[in-house]
């Protein structure tokens, strides 16, 4: 395994993500596997992973439950744990902090974050006290390194950068952002600023390995041998100050391909990089929603499966009316028709998704 100094740490390259973990069911909250999960968790660390992030709501807080129980037969002082206080989720953070450790069952974190500032919740995240409070806590030594997470314009992470001095900042960087949304100005900030990097969704939450057909063929043909996986995280590993790349595993064998992948450690070359900003410019031509299905957006009123709806909105837009037809074996209060556009999920969105204005499209075609 490849690592990277922080602070006088040794961080692997490669972190775990807990986000996409394996559940005994489908759907949100539902409980997580243990055995398979603990198969990822036994793998990575016997590969030399040892940065494992989670959050409060992640599987409903039973990541970081699965967590605590998976990593207690470890050393503490082997493996690295991030976690992050959501203000939406419980916005006492006097509360959801030791609930936290509790969880995890350890008596300090790591890497700690604000969960997900953004243009929407920059304010209460700042204007709330809870900086103060983290700030508190590391001085007693329960946060190692205090930091935030980050999804908005990039004038608004210059507004959290100035609010205080900070450990490190996670953004989302992969390289159909970095070509086609903020990700490569949020990056020359952090850079400009000489801060530590984090970078999650470098596969934006599976997306790209689910290019067009020609996109796909396009990078197949260069190299058969690899995954699609592989040329999104190796964009990532060539550029400087990235301190852990992050991914979601949801089997061995994602564990098995990623590691893989950062112990080469092989970054893309200008040819290849030039072939995927091709296939991202391909895919940006064809899907309508970017959406990373975190299912942030679960807090919707009308219960409305969000994501699933978005899901459909993207294979219409690249396949035609006719895939809306889907949508005829679900009741009318399921249906994008049923949205009232009360905006709750575009302030929980992380990417900012007018989700409203695709479910009117779709409503306005009879579904």
């Amino acid at each position: 395994m490849n690592y990277t100094k922080f602070n006088g740490n040794s961080l692997s390259l490669l972190g775990m993500g807990a986000m996409r973990l394996p559940q005994e069911e489908e759907g949100w909250g539902k409980p997580v596997s243990y055995a398979a999960a603990k198969a990822i968790i036994d793998y990575c660390v016997a590969n030399g992973v040892n940065y494992f992030d989670t959050a409060y709501v992640y599987h409903g807080g039973d990541s970081e439950r699965f967590l605590g129980k998976a990593l207690k037969e470890y050393p503490r002082e082997s493996y690295y744990l991030a976690d992050k206080y959501n203000l939406l989720a419980q916005p006492d953070y006097r509360i959801q902090f030791p609930e936290q450790l509790e969880r995890l069952q350890t008596d300090y974190i790591d890497f700690y974050l604000l969960h997900g500032i953004s243009d929407n919740h920059i304010e209460g995240y700042l204007g709330n006290g809870c900086v103060e409070y983290f700030l508190e806590e590391k001085a007693k030594g329960r946060i190692k390194h205090l930091g935030f997470s980050f999804h908005g314009k990039p004038s608004v992470l210059r507004k959290a950068l100035e609010y205080g001095t900070w450990d490190f900042v996670m953004i989302q960087l992969n390289y159909y952002d970095y070509f086609h949304g903020s990700a490569k100005e949020q990056y020359e900030i952090l850079r400009e600023k000489n801060i530590p990097i984090m970078a999650m969704e470098p596969v934006h939450g599976g997306m790209l390995t689910n290019l067009t057909a020609e996109g796909k063929k396009l990078l197949q043909d260069y190299a058969p041998e690899r995954s699609l996986a592989s040329w999104a995280l190796r964009f990532v590993l060539g550029l400087p100050g990235i301190s852990v790349v992050l991914s979601g595993m949801s089997n061995v064998e994602q564990a098995t391909d990623n590691v893989a992948i950062i112990n080469e450690n092989k970054p893309l070359s200008a040819e290849e990089q030039a072939l995927v900003q091709k296939a991202s410019t391909l895919l940006v031509n064809e899907i309508g929603a970017e959406c990373t299905f975190c299912r942030y957006c679960d807090g919707c009123p009308l219960k409305l499966d969000i994501p699933e709806l978005l899901r459909v909105y993207n294979d219409f837009k690249a396949g035609g009316d006719w895939r809306l037809n889907r949508f005829n074996a679900l009741p009318k209060e399921q249906k994008p028709s049923a949205c009232t556009a009360c905006g709750i999920c575009v302030k929980q969105c992380p990417q900012g998704l007018d989700i409203p204005r695709y479910m009117k499209e779709m409503a306005d075609k009879g579904h």
